[in-house]
């Protein structure tokens, strides 16, 4: 692959006197695709910079937002070399130069590097699809979509059976044509940070390919070596996208690790609702894995898959649902973002990724930026309390209070002790809402949305809805 790097003669005098001694020919350095024209820096960190060389040789690098400062590592006996180069606040454009010890005039040189926010987002379809396969008012998106703040970094998709160094991708200026070839929940989360972190240069570092199962974001040693896991991957073969655990995470993970990032997004989920049993022990075991790689416990927004109309015959996506809620609360630093209220009943791509895109920009302003201090968590149902006939529902991130968008607050059935589950109605007042069926004469279950395709009714006073849910009284 080509690298957007050109060879520049170095010019920070302190940078040549830090680094000149015992010049001698070799061949050149290499960086991986990574480390290009445009890339996007994380800010205030020790950013992780790294490529290929001359074994023994000694190789400097020194960012021009201070010229000062520079870095150095010795390429070990298989050709690697990693250095950590402090960053500065958000800012740029700066360039970033790399060269031998003792040999300035042979300098790969990066420009137009911007300091700011890098975030991750990856996951199948919904996470890859740009704005032209169908946003709402995406010629007014798309008209104002030149932002030379925001900067896309998308891999080829490819696959792969051992893990690679390097990946087929290149940095992109936001403009108009770029936004609507990229993904589009992406850019909408990049816009809403950009804006809302008053200009912040917006990395995003885009890896997705639709159709995917998790099992193929994750290492294949740790999908083996877990027995929840390993018996429930799926094994049907399709021509368009790889299921064999690791391939993805091979080619398009491990070749971003250790880039300083400030978080990740994850949009991902509709094909693994035949195996949702083993969801929940995946999608854990993919974080860790990451966190691991990427040496730092980042932030992990999942966006919980939307309604549509699957005919399932194991209640499936509903149950990767609740697995997604239970990961975002049993991992650390894990958010979950609704979608229950904003999907397509008939389409499993709705086009409604502005809304997703604002409340993962959202969930990263309260949790990571403390811009905002609510109206950020969707709300959920903790807990149900038997009252004669009927079952009480309490609420948690209910702000100021819940209410119903109808009349008929749709999705809810209950079950006594059989396990038989009837359509229910609810009625909610004082942030409780009862509910109870003709049919259940003592109910002791509880569903809302826990189904394929049910649509949420139920809001808090920010406008966020209901999680899905499924609770039983406590014995």
């Amino acid at each position: 692959m080509k690298h957007s790097i050109s060879r520049a003669f170095f010019t920070g005098a302190l940078g040549i006197a830090a680094c000149a001694a015992n010049a001698q020919t070799s061949t050149p350095l290499n960086l991986p695709a990574l480390f290009s024209d445009h890339m996007v820096l994380q800010q205030k960190t020790d950013a992780p910079v790294w490529g290929r060389g001359d074994a023994s040789r000694t190789v400097c690098v020194v960012g021009s937002w201070n010229p000062a400062d520079t870095a150095s590592a010795t390429v070990d006996d298989y050709g690697h070399w990693a250095v950590n180069l402090p960053t500065p606040s958000y800012g740029g454009p700066y360039s970033l130069e790399v060269f031998y010890r003792g040999l300035p005039a042979d300098t790969l040189t990066v420009r137009d590097v911007m300091i700011g926010e890098v975030w991750l987002c990856s996951g199948q379809s919904n996470m890859e699809w740009s704005p032209a396969n169908g946003i709402e008012n995406y010629e007014q998106e798309r008209a104002g979509a030149s932002n030379p703040a925001i900067r896309f970094f998308s891999l080829a998709k490819t696959a792969s059976e051992t893990p690679q160094d390097n990946c087929i991708a290149k940095w992109e200026v936001c403009t108009p044509d770029v936004m609507s070839r990229r993904s589009a929940v992406a850019y909408m989360f990049g816009r809403n940070l950009n804006k809302k972190l008053d200009g912040v240069p917006v990395g995003l570092i885009v890896s997705a390919w639709g159709g995917t199962p998790a099992e193929v974001w994750v290492p294949e040693d740790s999908v083996n070596n877990n027995s929840d896991i390993a018996e429930a991957v799926i094994e049907t073969r399709y021509p368009w996208w790889p299921v064999q655990s690791g391939v993805l995470y091979n080619s398009m993970i491990h070749p971003l690790a250790p880039y300083g990032i400030a978080g990740a997004i994850w949009y991902q989920g509709e094909s693994n609702r035949d195996n949702p049993q083993s969801y929940r022990h995946l999608m854990s075991t993919l974080i860790r894995s990451w966190r691991k790689d990427f040496r730092k416990e980042f932030p992990f927004f999942i966006v919980q898959i939307a309604p549509f109309n699957y005919a399932s015959s194991n209640n499936g996506p509903a149950l990767v649902r609740e697995a997604q809620q239970q990961v975002a609360d049993k991992v650390p630093s894990v958010g979950l973002i609704p979608t229950i209220d904003i999907g397509n009943v008939n389409n499993i791509h709705p086009a409604k990724k502005s809304q997703v895109g604002e409340r993962l920009a959202n969930m990263a302003l309260g949790r990571v930026y403390g811009r905002i201090t609510d109206g950020f968590e969707a709300p959920r149902a903790i807990d149900a309390v038997p009252q004669k006939s009927a079952l009480c529902i309490q609420f948690s991130n209910a702000g100021e209070g819940m209410s119903a968008s109808s009349k008929e607050i749709k999705g809810l059935s209950v079950a006594g002790t059989d396990g038989v589950f009837h359509p229910a109605k609810g009625t909610l007042k004082n942030n409780v809402l009862t509910v109870k069926s003709s049919e259940v004469k003592s109910p002791v279950k509880v569903r809302y949305c826990f189904d394929d395709a049910s649509e949420g009714t139920v809001f808090n006073s920010f406008g966020l809805p209901l999680l899905p849910f499924s609770l039983s009284v406590e014995p």
